[in-house]
């Protein structure tokens, strides 16, 4: 005899429509991370460098700290993303198995569920009963769809801890050489690399705006003002301490 699901279960959640975690939240596609996390290499090692300036550092202190920042930057983004993605398959894993238990403790509630699935997506009774039925015989695809449709959850398509940590060290490490560039390239002048870091921060501010309903512009005078404003005051501070040591 079959026994009832607990009411505080899983289909409780479904009910009271609490949302769960959908495939592209946890990270179909790391055009997001990526832009944001160069973003940070940017904003972080123009802020750095604008102190050292402002603390009329020579160019070869200037490279040092630009590279400095941006190798500490880059493993620390890249292990807090390592965590982060790693911690997150681990809770999707755990509701994945929660799901499998559920399948074979209560098959007939599992199978009301499933029927109840596909009637609301239009399918006709005797039709979506047949096709419940069909995936009851598989219970590898049965765990699939119910994870992906009660759940939001793929689950053959979590993401790579280590591809997140890669992108996420790629990306800063990008956006961190931009305004070390010109020191690299020979040149001893805040100017121009002040100049590259704003139009850094101005496109990648543009960027942003694919993710919001803000327009292009807007997002990139935005976070170029909000650059300008670290760099200004890491800057301010470079004078001061240079000031004071002199």
């Amino acid at each position: 005899m079959e026994h009832e699901r607990p009411a505080g279960g899983r289909s409780a959640r479904a009910r009271t429509g609490e949302a769960h975690p959908s495939k592209h939240s946890a990270g179909a596609g790391w055009l997001r991370p990526a832009v944001f996390g160069a973003m940070d290499g940017l904003v972080s090692n123009v802020a750095l460098i604008s102190g050292f300036a402002g603390g009329d550092a020579g160019r070869p202190a200037i490279v040092l700290a630009g590279l400095a920042g941006l190798a500490s930057g880059a493993f620390s983004m890249a292990t807090g993303e390592y965590t982060s993605v790693r911690s997150q398959n681990e809770a999707m894993r755990a509701q994945i198995e929660v799901e499998r238990r559920e399948l074979a403790l209560y098959p007939q509630a599992e199978h009301a569920e499933l029927v109840g699935f596909f009637r609301d997506q239009g399918v006709d009774a005797p039709t979506a009963e047949s096709v419940a039925r069909q995936l009851a015989h598989s219970p590898d695809t049965a765990l699939r769809v119910h994870a992906r449709n009660e759940l939001g959850l793929d689950v053959d398509d979590l993401p790579s801890p280590l591809g997140a940590a890669g992108a996420s060290f790629g990306a800063f490490a990008l956006g961190a050489l931009v305004p070390v560039a010109p020191y690299l390239a020979g040149f001893a002048s805040f100017a121009i690399a002040a100049v590259l870091a704003a139009l850094g921060l101005f496109a990648l501010g543009a960027a942003v705006s694919r993710f919001t309903e803000r327009s292009a512009f807007y997002s990139g005078a935005r976070q170029l003002l909000l650059g300008l404003v670290a760099a200004a005051a890491t800057y301010g501070i470079g004078v001061l301490v240079n000031a004071f040591i002199a």
